[in-house]
């Protein structure tokens, strides 16, 4: 059976079980959720295990990737500064989506996982809690932002290395990150069992309320993806990249099809190669470079449903989020979004530091994983009209790229 079906049956499998038992009250079957609780909280456990080394490598080998910033020239700066600015739209839309939806949202008890619920610190506070001081410690306490910080400043003086000095680490770096995607892979084969029984423990205390949240979040996400494609990617294409927004949609609907349907925007890199030569007149050079760079770093899909996920999940817990750390959340999760590798619901796997800085426990975020897929199909088709769009924009703003103008 497919995995993604089977994590879906698991979720409805569950979603039914614990609506049972909360409608009849049978006292037998509240003691079958209570016994199988355990199981949920393995579940979260692998989770958790492979979000240091994946975290950590991923974002240590896109910023080699990236180079040194003084080699990318004006071609990089505008693609860069093109993928950094729409993410952060993107991050505040999710939760700006997510935050005027919650009041359709029930009050409703959460599940909870062996991560205990932590006191929010203070914006300066969690400053300063970004800059590891034991970079081995904090990784092993669980404190994931400040190994990002670490690992982006690591990897910023390894691109200024000689070549031949960089190949060992980023070789071992993507060793680690290839192995811990095999090690996702084989965590998402248990995903039915443990979604099943997160999802039986949260109904059963909770009820209709918990599918509904769960119908809110989707719906959200959906909601808020489309807004910042009609909002932001069809008007930059429109007036900076001077192409008819018809033309355009026409042209990305394939490619946009193949990522959704393989859930990985690389899958459609050939397709999106031919389109932005053929349809778009996009120049090979610039194709090339900022396609390619896309699909390694530019996730506005993911940031946008990571920022909804925060604030859903902040609310599911009642955890309130001061305006000033909020803003810092922003780039952390921009930071995290970046790192996003291409398997399905790793949106989800990379979410749990900045969820872990906010005192919000990783049971949460184990919950969504039973409801991923549309979202995780409607983010990757996202990434693929950004990867596009912003080709189209950086040719018709910059200008085909010269030389060893792209590193």
């Amino acid at each position: 059976m497919n995995r993604n079906r089977a994590i879906a049956l698991g979720l409805i499998a569950g979603l039914a079980f614990g609506l049972i038992t909360a409608g009849t009250g049978s006292p037998r079957l509240a003691d079958i959720v209570r016994a199988i609780e355990p199981v949920g909280t393995g579940f979260v456990n692998l989770v958790r295990m492979v979000v240091v080394p994946i975290v950590a490598s991923t974002v240590f080998t896109g910023v080699v990737r990236l180079g040194d910033p003084r080699r990318l020239g004006r071609v990089g700066a505008v693609t860069l500064g093109f993928f950094l600015s729409t993410m952060v739209i993107a991050i505040v839309i999710g939760m700006g989506v997510m935050a005027l939806a919650l009041p359709f949202a029930h009050d409703v008890a959460a599940p909870v996982g062996d991560q205990p619920i932590q006191t929010l610190p203070g914006t300066v506070d969690f400053i300063l809690s970004l800059i590891p001081t034991n970079v081995v410690a904090v990784a092993a306490s669980g404190a994931l932002l400040p190994l990002v910080v670490f690992s982006v400043l690591f990897g910023a003086a390894v691109a200024t290395l000689p070549p031949e000095a960089q190949r060992p680490l980023t070789n071992l770096a993507d060793a680690i990150t290839e192995a811990m995607i095999r090690v996702v892979h084989w965590v998402l084969w248990t995903a039915p069992v443990g979604v099943f029984v997160l999802a039986a423990s949260a109904t059963a205390k909770s009820g209709w309320e918990m599918l509904q949240n769960l119908a809110v979040f989707v719906i959200a996400v959906l909601v808020g993806l489309t807004i910042f494609v009609v909002a932001v990617y069809l008007p930059a294409v429109r007036f900076l990249g001077r192409i008819p927004v018809g033309r355009f949609l026409r042209a990305v609907t394939g490619p946009a099809m193949i990522g959704a349907s393989a859930t990985s925007s690389a899958a459609a890199l050939p397709a999106m190669l031919d389109v932005a030569d053929r349809e778009l007149g996009v120049s090979p050079s610039v194709a090339s470079f900022v396609i390619s760079l896309g699909a390694a770093i530019n996730r506005s899909g993911s940031g946008l449903f990571q920022g909804a996920a925060i604030i859903f999940l902040a609310s599911l817990y009642d955890i309130s989020i001061p305006p000033a750390t909020l803003a810092v959340t922003v780039f952390s999760t921009l930071l995290i979004a970046m790192t996003v590798a291409g398997v399905p619901s790793a949106s989800l796997v990379t979410l749990a530091p900045i969820l872990g800085s906010l005192g919000i426990p990783t049971a949460g975020m184990a919950l969504l994983f039973g409801v991923d897929r549309i979202p995780d199909m409607a983010r990757t088709a996202v990434h693929v009209i950004g990867h596009l769009g912003t080709a189209v924009v950086v040719d018709r703003t910059v200008g085909p790229a010269k030389d060893g103008q792209n590193g």
